[in-house]
Protein backbone atom coordinates (compact mmCIF):
# COMPACT_ATOMS: atom_id res chain seq x y z
CA UNK A 1 0.00 0.00 0.00
CA UNK A 2 1.46 3.72 -1.27
CA UNK A 3 1.99 6.10 1.63
CA UNK A 4 1.23 9.57 1.44
CA UNK A 5 1.81 12.72 3.69
CA UNK A 6 -1.18 14.16 2.83
CA UNK A 7 -4.74 12.59 1.51
CA UNK A 8 -7.38 14.98 0.28
CA UNK A 9 -10.98 13.55 -0.34
CA UNK A 10 -12.70 15.90 -2.31
CA UNK A 11 -12.08 17.84 -5.35
CA UNK A 12 -14.27 20.74 -4.71
CA UNK A 13 -13.04 24.15 -4.30
CA UNK A 14 -11.71 23.44 -0.41
CA UNK A 15 -10.26 20.22 -1.28
CA UNK A 16 -8.56 22.00 -4.32
CA UNK A 17 -6.90 24.63 -2.50
CA UNK A 18 -6.18 22.54 0.54
CA UNK A 19 -4.56 20.01 -1.72
CA UNK A 20 -1.82 23.07 -3.74
CA UNK A 21 -1.48 24.47 0.17
CA UNK A 22 -0.21 21.14 1.38
CA UNK A 23 1.85 20.11 -1.61
CA UNK A 24 3.43 23.80 -1.66
CA UNK A 25 4.67 23.12 2.35
CA UNK A 26 6.50 20.05 1.15
CA UNK A 27 3.93 17.50 1.90
CA UNK A 28 3.79 14.64 -1.15
CA UNK A 29 -0.08 15.03 -1.60
CA UNK A 30 -3.17 12.45 -3.11
CA UNK A 31 -6.41 13.87 -4.01
CA UNK A 32 -9.23 11.66 -4.42
CA UNK A 33 -12.30 12.76 -6.28
CA UNK A 34 -15.35 10.38 -7.51
CA UNK A 35 -16.23 12.40 -10.48
CA UNK A 36 -14.41 11.97 -13.52
CA UNK A 37 -13.72 16.31 -13.50
CA UNK A 38 -12.24 18.16 -10.64
CA UNK A 39 -15.14 21.09 -9.29
CA UNK A 40 -18.16 19.61 -10.97
CA UNK A 41 -20.17 21.86 -8.85
CA UNK A 42 -17.68 25.19 -8.55
CA UNK A 43 -18.62 25.01 -12.50
CA UNK A 44 -22.25 25.29 -12.26
CA UNK A 45 -21.87 28.06 -9.25
CA UNK A 46 -23.05 31.48 -9.62
CA UNK A 47 -25.15 30.38 -12.61
CA UNK A 48 -21.65 28.99 -14.23
CA UNK A 49 -20.09 32.73 -13.92
CA UNK A 50 -18.59 31.89 -9.81
CA UNK A 51 -18.76 34.03 -7.53
CA UNK A 52 -15.56 34.00 -5.95
CA UNK A 53 -16.23 36.03 -2.88
CA UNK A 54 -17.31 39.21 -1.59
CA UNK A 55 -15.18 42.04 -1.38
CA UNK A 56 -15.68 42.24 2.65
CA UNK A 57 -11.61 42.52 3.16
CA UNK A 58 -11.89 43.47 6.80
CA UNK A 59 -11.97 40.18 8.72
CA UNK A 60 -14.35 41.14 11.34
CA UNK A 61 -16.98 42.87 8.83
CA UNK A 62 -16.40 39.68 6.97
CA UNK A 63 -17.06 37.04 9.52
CA UNK A 64 -20.09 39.17 10.70
CA UNK A 65 -22.01 37.99 7.66
CA UNK A 66 -21.38 34.03 9.41
CA UNK A 67 -23.60 35.10 12.24
CA UNK A 68 -22.97 33.08 15.06
CA UNK A 69 -20.94 31.05 13.78
CA UNK A 70 -18.27 33.52 12.68
CA UNK A 71 -16.86 33.92 15.83
CA UNK A 72 -14.74 30.22 15.44
CA UNK A 73 -13.82 31.48 12.35
CA UNK A 74 -11.55 34.33 13.38
CA UNK A 75 -7.97 32.97 13.62
CA UNK A 76 -9.02 31.31 10.21
CA UNK A 77 -9.71 34.28 8.21
CA UNK A 78 -6.73 36.19 10.05
CA UNK A 79 -4.28 33.28 8.35
CA UNK A 80 -6.07 33.64 4.81
CA UNK A 81 -8.73 36.20 4.41
CA UNK A 82 -10.70 37.48 1.24
CA UNK A 83 -6.92 39.69 0.53
CA UNK A 84 -4.82 36.63 0.11
CA UNK A 85 -7.84 34.67 -2.02
CA UNK A 86 -7.36 36.95 -4.36
CA UNK A 87 -4.13 37.59 -4.40
CA UNK A 88 -3.69 33.94 -5.02
CA UNK A 89 -6.22 33.92 -7.79
CA UNK A 90 -4.18 37.26 -9.22
CA UNK A 91 -1.21 34.79 -9.35
CA UNK A 92 -2.86 32.21 -10.83
CA UNK A 93 -4.19 34.98 -14.05
CA UNK A 94 -7.83 34.98 -12.41
CA UNK A 95 -8.70 38.78 -12.34
CA UNK A 96 -12.04 39.97 -10.72
CA UNK A 97 -14.81 42.48 -11.37
CA UNK A 98 -17.00 43.40 -8.76
CA UNK A 99 -20.70 43.61 -8.82
CA UNK A 100 -23.70 44.55 -6.67
CA UNK A 101 -23.45 43.98 -2.96
CA UNK A 102 -19.72 43.58 -3.13
CA UNK A 103 -19.80 40.05 -5.07
CA UNK A 104 -16.88 39.39 -6.65
CA UNK A 105 -16.75 37.40 -10.06
CA UNK A 106 -13.81 36.29 -12.45
CA UNK A 107 -13.53 39.36 -15.12
CA UNK A 108 -14.04 36.32 -17.90
CA UNK A 109 -17.63 35.54 -16.15
CA UNK A 110 -16.94 31.96 -16.51
CA UNK A 111 -16.45 29.58 -13.83
CA UNK A 112 -14.03 27.73 -15.82
CA UNK A 113 -11.39 30.12 -15.58
CA UNK A 114 -11.83 29.46 -11.65
CA UNK A 115 -11.42 25.84 -12.04
CA UNK A 116 -8.62 25.63 -14.90
CA UNK A 117 -6.48 27.66 -12.03
CA UNK A 118 -6.93 25.50 -9.54
CA UNK A 119 -6.41 22.27 -11.68
CA UNK A 120 -3.11 24.01 -13.23
CA UNK A 121 -1.86 24.88 -9.45
CA UNK A 122 -2.60 21.19 -8.63
CA UNK A 123 -0.18 20.42 -11.44
CA UNK A 124 2.16 22.66 -10.88
CA UNK A 125 2.28 21.94 -7.20
CA UNK A 126 2.65 17.64 -8.06
CA UNK A 127 -0.20 16.94 -6.39
CA UNK A 128 -1.39 13.39 -7.38
CA UNK A 129 -4.64 13.32 -8.50
CA UNK A 130 -7.13 10.03 -8.76
CA UNK A 131 -10.98 10.77 -10.29
CA UNK A 132 -13.29 8.27 -10.70
CA UNK A 133 -12.03 7.08 -6.95
CA UNK A 134 -15.04 6.17 -4.90
CA UNK A 135 -14.28 6.82 -0.96
CA UNK A 136 -15.89 4.00 1.40
CA UNK A 137 -14.11 4.82 5.03
CA UNK A 138 -11.53 6.10 6.77
CA UNK A 139 -10.02 3.89 9.60
CA UNK A 140 -7.54 5.36 12.19
CA UNK A 141 -4.52 3.38 12.54
CA UNK A 142 -1.77 3.78 14.62
CA UNK A 143 0.53 5.63 11.88
CA UNK A 144 -2.45 7.65 10.04
CA UNK A 145 -4.97 6.67 7.85
CA UNK A 146 -6.23 3.93 6.02
CA UNK A 147 -8.38 4.67 3.59
CA UNK A 148 -10.60 2.22 1.53
CA UNK A 149 -11.12 3.10 -2.08
CA UNK A 150 -14.04 0.86 -3.87
CA UNK A 151 -12.50 -1.43 -6.53
CA UNK A 152 -8.39 -0.90 -5.57
CA UNK A 153 -6.36 -0.84 -3.22
CA UNK A 154 -6.51 0.73 0.65
CA UNK A 155 -4.26 4.13 0.62
CA UNK A 156 -2.37 5.10 3.54
CA UNK A 157 -1.80 8.30 4.73
CA UNK A 158 0.06 10.11 7.94
CA UNK A 159 -2.61 12.86 7.71
CA UNK A 160 -6.21 12.97 5.94
CA UNK A 161 -8.64 16.21 5.09
CA UNK A 162 -12.00 15.54 4.45
CA UNK A 163 -13.45 18.14 1.65
CA UNK A 164 -16.52 15.96 1.05
CA UNK A 165 -18.95 19.01 1.08
CA UNK A 166 -22.67 19.27 2.20
CA UNK A 167 -25.93 17.32 0.58
CA UNK A 168 -26.48 20.07 -1.88
CA UNK A 169 -27.43 19.68 -6.01
CA UNK A 170 -26.29 15.58 -4.95
CA UNK A 171 -25.80 15.27 -9.08
CA UNK A 172 -22.36 16.89 -8.91
CA UNK A 173 -21.21 14.11 -6.20
CA UNK A 174 -22.83 16.09 -2.51
CA UNK A 175 -24.26 13.57 -1.12
CA UNK A 176 -23.09 13.42 2.29
CA UNK A 177 -21.40 10.39 2.72
CA UNK A 178 -17.96 12.46 4.32
CA UNK A 179 -20.49 13.05 7.52
CA UNK A 180 -20.80 9.32 8.09
CA UNK A 181 -17.25 9.04 7.91
CA UNK A 182 -16.58 11.26 10.63
CA UNK A 183 -19.62 10.23 12.48
CA UNK A 184 -17.66 6.75 12.81
CA UNK A 185 -14.71 8.33 13.55
CA UNK A 186 -16.27 9.88 16.88
CA UNK A 187 -17.34 13.51 15.40
CA UNK A 188 -20.89 15.09 15.80
CA UNK A 189 -23.07 15.24 13.34
CA UNK A 190 -25.54 18.01 13.35
CA UNK A 191 -28.45 17.00 11.42
CA UNK A 192 -28.56 19.03 8.30
CA UNK A 193 -31.10 21.03 6.74
CA UNK A 194 -31.17 23.64 3.32
CA UNK A 195 -30.01 27.33 4.04
CA UNK A 196 -30.26 28.16 0.47
CA UNK A 197 -33.09 27.62 -1.51
CA UNK A 198 -35.59 29.04 -3.55
CA UNK A 199 -39.41 29.46 -2.56
CA UNK A 200 -42.64 27.69 -3.80
CA UNK A 201 -45.69 29.80 -3.74
CA UNK A 202 -49.14 28.71 -3.36
CA UNK A 203 -50.67 31.96 -5.93
CA UNK A 204 -51.15 29.56 -9.27
CA UNK A 205 -50.84 33.49 -11.12
CA UNK A 206 -47.21 33.69 -10.29
CA UNK A 207 -46.76 30.52 -12.67
CA UNK A 208 -47.23 32.92 -15.58
CA UNK A 209 -44.53 35.02 -14.22
CA UNK A 210 -42.10 32.30 -14.72
CA UNK A 211 -38.23 34.32 -16.00
CA UNK A 212 -39.53 38.04 -14.70
CA UNK A 213 -37.00 39.58 -12.95
CA UNK A 214 -37.38 42.81 -10.43
CA UNK A 215 -34.20 44.11 -9.99
CA UNK A 216 -35.21 46.59 -7.32
CA UNK A 217 -37.91 45.78 -4.85
CA UNK A 218 -38.24 44.79 -1.01
CA UNK A 219 -39.77 41.91 0.43
CA UNK A 220 -41.66 41.62 4.08
CA UNK A 221 -42.12 38.67 5.63
CA UNK A 222 -45.13 37.84 7.70
CA UNK A 223 -45.84 34.69 9.60
CA UNK A 224 -49.71 34.44 10.62
CA UNK A 225 -50.05 38.54 9.50
CA UNK A 226 -47.33 39.54 12.06
CA UNK A 227 -44.93 41.30 10.21
CA UNK A 228 -41.04 39.71 10.70
CA UNK A 229 -38.50 41.43 8.88
CA UNK A 230 -37.85 43.41 5.57
CA UNK A 231 -35.51 42.55 3.25
CA UNK A 232 -34.27 44.96 0.10
CA UNK A 233 -33.24 43.50 -2.81
CA UNK A 234 -33.89 41.58 -6.05
CA UNK A 235 -36.59 39.12 -6.89
CA UNK A 236 -37.09 36.53 -9.75
CA UNK A 237 -40.06 34.53 -10.58
CA UNK A 238 -39.68 30.85 -11.23
CA UNK A 239 -41.94 28.43 -12.55
CA UNK A 240 -42.60 27.38 -9.18
CA UNK A 241 -42.20 30.65 -7.28
CA UNK A 242 -39.52 33.33 -6.45
CA UNK A 243 -35.60 33.14 -6.09
CA UNK A 244 -32.89 35.52 -6.39
CA UNK A 245 -30.26 36.24 -3.84
CA UNK A 246 -32.39 38.09 -1.64
CA UNK A 247 -34.78 35.38 -1.60
CA UNK A 248 -32.20 32.86 -0.51
CA UNK A 249 -31.19 34.67 1.98
CA UNK A 250 -34.20 34.57 3.98
CA UNK A 251 -35.20 31.28 2.93
CA UNK A 252 -33.71 29.39 5.97
CA UNK A 253 -35.74 31.78 7.85
CA UNK A 254 -38.92 31.18 5.85
CA UNK A 255 -37.70 27.50 6.38
CA UNK A 256 -38.15 27.63 10.46
CA UNK A 257 -41.36 29.97 9.99
CA UNK A 258 -43.46 27.23 8.08
CA UNK A 259 -43.17 25.01 11.23
CA UNK A 260 -45.44 26.70 13.08
CA UNK A 261 -46.79 29.75 11.05
CA UNK A 262 -48.86 30.70 7.45
CA UNK A 263 -45.93 32.37 5.60
CA UNK A 264 -46.41 35.13 3.82
CA UNK A 265 -44.49 37.48 1.52
CA UNK A 266 -45.39 40.89 0.26
CA UNK A 267 -43.74 42.30 -2.49
CA UNK A 268 -43.13 46.17 -2.56
CA UNK A 269 -42.36 47.18 -6.31
CA UNK A 270 -41.74 50.93 -5.44
CA UNK A 271 -40.05 50.62 -2.71
CA UNK A 272 -39.69 53.77 -0.51
CA UNK A 273 -42.77 55.50 -1.83
CA UNK A 274 -45.33 56.51 0.49
CA UNK A 275 -49.38 56.44 -0.43
CA UNK A 276 -49.67 59.49 -1.76
CA UNK A 277 -46.76 59.17 -3.94
CA UNK A 278 -47.87 55.73 -5.13
CA UNK A 279 -51.46 57.58 -6.23
CA UNK A 280 -49.57 60.34 -7.79
CA UNK A 281 -47.61 58.25 -10.16
CA UNK A 282 -50.41 56.39 -11.56
CA UNK A 283 -52.52 59.46 -12.07
CA UNK A 284 -49.86 60.84 -14.17
CA UNK A 285 -49.48 57.75 -16.00
CA UNK A 286 -53.21 57.14 -16.80
CA UNK A 287 -53.92 60.85 -17.55
CA UNK A 288 -51.01 61.06 -20.04
CA UNK A 289 -52.68 59.67 -22.58
CA UNK A 290 -56.12 58.98 -20.84
CA UNK A 291 -57.24 57.00 -23.84
CA UNK A 292 -54.75 54.44 -23.53
CA UNK A 293 -55.72 51.00 -22.04
CA UNK A 294 -54.68 50.62 -18.47
CA UNK A 295 -52.45 47.22 -18.90
CA UNK A 296 -50.45 49.65 -21.44
CA UNK A 297 -50.16 52.70 -19.38
CA UNK A 298 -49.44 50.33 -16.55
CA UNK A 299 -47.25 48.36 -18.12
CA UNK A 300 -44.95 51.84 -18.90
CA UNK A 301 -44.33 51.71 -14.82
CA UNK A 302 -43.67 47.86 -14.24
CA UNK A 303 -43.10 44.90 -16.37
CA UNK A 304 -45.71 44.19 -19.27
CA UNK A 305 -46.51 40.89 -18.04
CA UNK A 306 -46.39 42.13 -14.07
CA UNK A 307 -48.81 44.75 -15.58
CA UNK A 308 -51.58 42.26 -16.75
CA UNK A 309 -51.23 39.77 -13.62
CA UNK A 310 -51.33 42.67 -11.19
CA UNK A 311 -54.85 44.13 -12.85
CA UNK A 312 -56.07 40.97 -12.92
CA UNK A 313 -55.26 40.39 -8.98
CA UNK A 314 -57.15 43.66 -8.42
CA UNK A 315 -60.21 43.35 -10.39
CA UNK A 316 -59.70 45.93 -12.90
CA UNK A 317 -60.49 44.52 -16.54
CA UNK A 318 -57.32 45.18 -18.18
CA UNK A 319 -58.88 46.45 -21.50
CA UNK A 320 -60.54 49.70 -19.45
CA UNK A 321 -59.86 53.21 -20.94
CA UNK A 322 -57.55 55.03 -18.57
CA UNK A 323 -60.00 57.65 -17.89
CA UNK A 324 -62.47 54.93 -16.60
CA UNK A 325 -60.93 54.11 -13.76
CA UNK A 326 -62.39 54.84 -10.54
CA UNK A 327 -60.41 56.67 -7.82
CA UNK A 328 -60.77 53.72 -5.66
CA UNK A 329 -60.10 50.99 -8.24
CA UNK A 330 -56.68 53.23 -8.46
CA UNK A 331 -56.18 53.76 -4.80
CA UNK A 332 -56.97 49.94 -4.32
CA UNK A 333 -54.15 48.68 -7.53
CA UNK A 334 -51.53 51.80 -5.80
CA UNK A 335 -52.04 49.94 -2.72
CA UNK A 336 -51.67 46.68 -4.35
CA UNK A 337 -48.41 47.40 -6.05
CA UNK A 338 -46.48 48.11 -2.40
CA UNK A 339 -47.43 45.35 -1.04
CA UNK A 340 -48.55 42.20 -3.17
CA UNK A 341 -49.14 39.02 -1.43
CA UNK A 342 -47.14 36.01 -2.33
CA UNK A 343 -48.20 32.77 -0.18
CA UNK A 344 -45.28 30.68 0.54
CA UNK A 345 -45.94 26.94 0.60
CA UNK A 346 -42.51 25.40 1.34
CA UNK A 347 -39.01 25.16 0.07
CA UNK A 348 -37.57 23.40 -2.67
CA UNK A 349 -35.54 20.86 -1.68
CA UNK A 350 -31.65 19.73 -1.71
CA UNK A 351 -31.36 19.12 -5.57
CA UNK A 352 -31.90 23.22 -5.79
CA UNK A 353 -30.42 24.48 -2.62
CA UNK A 354 -26.64 26.53 -2.95
CA UNK A 355 -25.61 25.53 0.50
CA UNK A 356 -26.59 23.19 3.24
CA UNK A 357 -26.57 24.03 6.72
CA UNK A 358 -25.23 21.24 9.14
CA UNK A 359 -22.47 19.29 9.27
CA UNK A 360 -19.57 18.94 11.72
CA UNK A 361 -20.15 20.16 15.37
CA UNK A 362 -17.75 23.18 15.73
CA UNK A 363 -16.70 22.94 19.09
CA UNK A 364 -14.69 19.54 17.72
CA UNK A 365 -12.60 21.76 15.37
CA UNK A 366 -9.41 23.21 15.94
CA UNK A 367 -10.20 26.68 13.87
CA UNK A 368 -6.60 27.95 14.02
CA UNK A 369 -5.73 24.46 11.87
CA UNK A 370 -9.03 22.90 10.89
CA UNK A 371 -7.48 19.90 12.51
CA UNK A 372 -10.05 17.62 14.42
CA UNK A 373 -10.10 17.97 18.26
CA UNK A 374 -11.56 14.59 18.39
CA UNK A 375 -8.64 12.03 15.81
CA UNK A 376 -5.71 14.06 15.51
CA UNK A 377 -4.31 14.17 11.49
CA UNK A 378 -7.57 14.89 10.42
CA UNK A 379 -8.94 18.05 8.92
CA UNK A 380 -12.25 19.22 7.88
CA UNK A 381 -13.08 22.10 5.76
CA UNK A 382 -15.58 23.31 3.64
CA UNK A 383 -19.21 22.34 3.80
CA UNK A 384 -18.68 19.71 5.84
CA UNK A 385 -18.59 22.01 8.49
CA UNK A 386 -21.95 23.56 10.30
CA UNK A 387 -21.65 26.72 8.88
CA UNK A 388 -24.85 28.75 8.04
CA UNK A 389 -23.96 31.72 4.93
CA UNK A 390 -25.33 33.98 3.00
CA UNK A 391 -25.43 33.97 -0.31
CA UNK A 392 -22.77 36.40 -2.23
CA UNK A 393 -19.37 34.69 -2.23
CA UNK A 394 -19.43 33.40 1.76
CA UNK A 395 -19.45 29.82 0.63
CA UNK A 396 -16.54 30.03 -1.63
CA UNK A 397 -14.87 32.27 0.87
CA UNK A 398 -15.10 29.58 3.64
CA UNK A 399 -14.13 26.69 1.24
CA UNK A 400 -10.77 28.89 0.26
CA UNK A 401 -9.98 30.32 3.73
CA UNK A 402 -10.55 26.50 5.72
CA UNK A 403 -8.67 24.90 2.38
CA UNK A 404 -5.53 26.73 2.56
CA UNK A 405 -5.22 27.19 6.52
CA UNK A 406 -5.65 23.37 6.75
CA UNK A 407 -3.28 22.60 3.63
CA UNK A 408 -0.67 24.96 5.24
CA UNK A 409 -0.85 22.88 8.57
CA UNK A 410 -1.14 19.44 7.22
CA UNK A 411 1.07 19.89 4.61
CA UNK A 412 4.14 20.47 7.71
CA UNK A 413 6.17 18.27 8.67
CA UNK A 414 5.93 17.16 12.20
Amino acid sequence: MQTYDVVVIGGGPAGMMAAVHAASAGASVLLLEKNNVLGKKLLISGGGRCNITNNKPIVREMLSQYKAEGKFLFSTFMQHGVLETLDWFKAHDVDTIEENEGRLFPSTKMAQTVQQALVQALAASMVEVKSRSMVQSINKTDDGFEIIVKDTDAIQAKKCIVATGGTTRPETGSTGEGMRWVEALGHTIIGNSFALVPLTLSSGWTKHLSGLTIPECRLTLFADDVKHSVHPGKLLFTHVGITGPTVLNMSKTVGDLLEYAEVVIKLDLFPGTDPAAMDQMLRDAFTTDSNKKVRNALGQLIPAALAKAVLQQCGIDEETKCNSVTKPERIKLGQYLRAIPLPVSGLLGRDKAVVSAGGVELTEVDFKTMESKIVPGLYLIGDILNINRPSGGYSLQLCWTTGAVAGGWAGKSD
